[in-house]
C-alpha cells in the first residue's frame, strides 16, 4: 500500500500579492513564508523532519513546565516529561495532531483542534486557527473555546526561525545571524535556571539583554524571554529583525502577547540548528502553568483570542 500524503500531512498553500504561505494539515505549522520571492521564515520541505520547532503553534502552553507538574485552582496534574535532559514538558500538543480543515480560500485557511483528554491536561478545548495573508502580511489569529464545565488555564505562542538570508549549515549560521540586527521592545529579561526555568527578573538597561536599540545579534548565545513589553497605541507590539540583504521582518501580536522569546540555536547539533533567529510572541513565558505569571483562565462557555503577524519589507 501506498500513502503519497507527506508526513506533514495536507498542505495548504495561500498567497496574496508579494507573499506566499504554505500551512500544513500537522500542527497548524507554517511551513513556508516567502515575500518577494525570500524566505521570511527557515523553510522545511513536505517529509521534512521538524527538528526545532520550526513555525509551529504552541499550545495549550509555550515553552516549558518543570519537572511537567503544575498546580491548577487546587488540584495537581502530571504531564509527560518531553526534554528530559531538563526534566520539562515542553510546547505542549497541538503541534503533534493532525488539524481539522475548517475553511480554505486563495489567501487563507482555517483549521481546528480538540485537545485530547490528558490527565495532565484534561480540560475542554477547542482551538481554532487562522492563516490569512493580506498586503500587510501574515494574520495568525489562535481562538481557544471551553466547553467544558470547569476553568481551563490557557497560554500560546509561535514559533518561527526568521530566516538570516544566508542558508548555513551548523556553527557557521552563528556568525551569520551576528550579521543581523534585532530589537525586541522590552524592558525587562527573564533569568533562569540550568533548565531554563524562570527564576526571577533583571533590567535589560546595561545589559546584552538590552535590544531595544536595534543591535547586531553579536552577543549570542540567546535562549531567552524578555517581558515588560512596550505596545504601540494599538495595542499591539513588534519585534524586528534586518538582514544585511535589506529585508526586514517584523513579528509580534496584539495586547495578548506579554513577552517574547529569542533562541539563536548556539551549540545546537548541525542537523538541529535553523539558518535563522527564532522570535517567538508568546502570550505568557516558561512555567506560567505553575507561576500564574501572565497565564488566561478561560472559564467555561467563554473563549479567548489572540492575534499575530509576521510580515516583511525590502530596504
Amino acid at each position: 500500500m501506498t500513502n503519497t500524503t507527506p508526513r506533514t500531512g495536507q498542505q495548504y498553500s495561500i498567497s496574496y500579492g508579494d507573499y506566499e504561505a504554505v500551512i500544513t494539515e500537522l500542527g497548524a505549522t507554517m511551513r513556508k513564508v516567502t515575500y518577494k520571492g525570500k524566505n521570511v521564515i527557515v523553510p522545511l520541505g513536505a517529509d521534512d523532519p521538524i527538528t526545532c520547532c520550526h513555525g509551529q503553534l504552541l499550545v495549550p502552553f509555550p515553552n516549558r513546565i518543570a519537572a511537567g507538574t503544575y498546580e491548577f485552582e487546587g488540584k495537581t496534574y502530571t504531564l509527560p516529561i518531553d526534554e528530559h535532559d531538563r526534566n520539562t514538558a515542553i510546547h505542549g500538543y497541538g503541534y503533534r495532531s493532525f488539524w481539522k480543515l475548517e475553511s480554505l480560500t486563495e489567501s487563507s485557511v482555517t483549521q481546528s483542534w480538540r485537545a485530547p483528554f490528558l490527565l495532565g491536561y484534561p480540560f475542554a478545548i477547542k482551538v481554532y486557527a487562522t492563516h490569512e495573508l493580506t498586503e500587510d502580511g501574515l494574520k495568525i489569529t489562535v481562538t481557544a473555546e471551553n466547553y467544558g464545565d470547569v476553568d481551563a488555564p490557557w497560554a500560546l505562542a509561535i514559533h518561527p526561525w526568521l530566516d538570516n538570508g544566508f542558508n548555513g549549515y551548523g556553527d557557521e549560521i552563528d556568525g551569520h545571524n551576528a550579521q543581523c540586527h534585532l530589537t525586541v521592545p522590552a524592558a525587562t529579561h527573564v533569568t533562569v535556571d540550568e533548565n531554563l526555568i524562570p527564576t526571577g527578573t533583571e533590567p535589560v538597561e546595561g545589559t546584552k539583554y538590552d535590544l531595544n536599540d536595534n543591535p547586531l545579534l553579536v552577543n549570542q548565545p540567546f535562549d531567552d524571554a524578555w517581558t515588560d513589553l512596550k505596545h504601540d497605541a494599538d495595542g499591539t507590539v513588534t519585534a524586528t529583525f534586518t538582514r544585511p540583504d535589506g529585508l526586514v521582518i517584523k513579528v509580534g501580536g496584539d495586547e495578548t502577547i506579554t513577552s517574547f522569546q529569542v533562541c539563536t540555536g548556539t551549540g545546537f547539533p548541525a542537523f538541529q540548528h535553523p539558518a535563522g533567529t527564532a522570535v517567538e510572541p508568546q502570550t505568557a513565558y516558561a512555567n506560567a502553568f505553575n507561576t500564574g505569571k501572565d497565564l488566561i483562565v478561560i472559564k467555561p462557555g467563554e473563549s479567548s483570542t489572540t492575534t499575530m503577524f509576521i510580515k516583511a519589507e525590502q530596504h
